[in-house]
């Protein structure tokens, strides 16, 4: 599956008169992503239009950015509800142990033992560590930490997790 561009953040509101966006963010990146000169696009009405980082600050846990060329509340305000979108072909290598959400959503999860438990169907970021929600079928979803004790293979290829089934794991 090719992905062409990822989410890395959505615009909540307009932030004053000066053309600044309110952005919840949802990349592990934002430095990166939010620098100055970096090319993102915004996800409006079905077109990708492009943007370049002017500033970045956060107020309040929240992200504001300013984008070059839109220097007033009139420029910005249509986008509001709108996702902040990077090009797929901007993202870096990561490490061996480490993935992006969009690859991790939808991989089938199994035990050691084979038992399939079902589908990952959205991460929590805990702080410590992620915790991977598993669809399973008739039951309630599963909380799977994203720990070394518990993850034991993951093949993004295949879309599959193995994991060790700690007793107490899941209900």
């Amino acid at each position: 599956m090719m992905i062409d561009y990822l989410k890395v953040g959505k615009i909540i509101n307009t932030h004053a008169l000066q053309g600044e966006v309110r952005v919840i963010s949802n990349s592990d990146f934002k430095a990166e992503r939010f620098k100055t000169g970096s090319q993102l696009f915004i996800d409006y009405q079905g077109t990708h239009v492009p943007v370049q980082i002017k500033t970045h600050r956060v107020n309040k846990n929240v992200d504001l950015l300013k984008f070059v060329d839109m220097n007033h509340i009139n420029d910005v305000e249509k986008y509001k509800g709108c996702d902040l979108l990077v090009d797929a072909t901007q993202l870096g290598e990561l490490d061996e142990t480490e993935f992006y959400f969009y690859e991790i959503m939808g991989c089938q999860v199994q035990t050691t033992s084979g038992e399939v438990l079902g589908e990952i169907i959205d991460i929590l970021q805990t702080g410590a560590n992620d915790v991977w929600v598993v669809k399973r079928k008739g039951e309630k979803d599963a909380l799977i930490p994203y720990i070394e004790d518990v993850v034991k293979n993951v093949d993004i290829e295949n879309k599959k997790v193995t994991i060790e089934l700690l007793e107490g794991l899941i209900q």
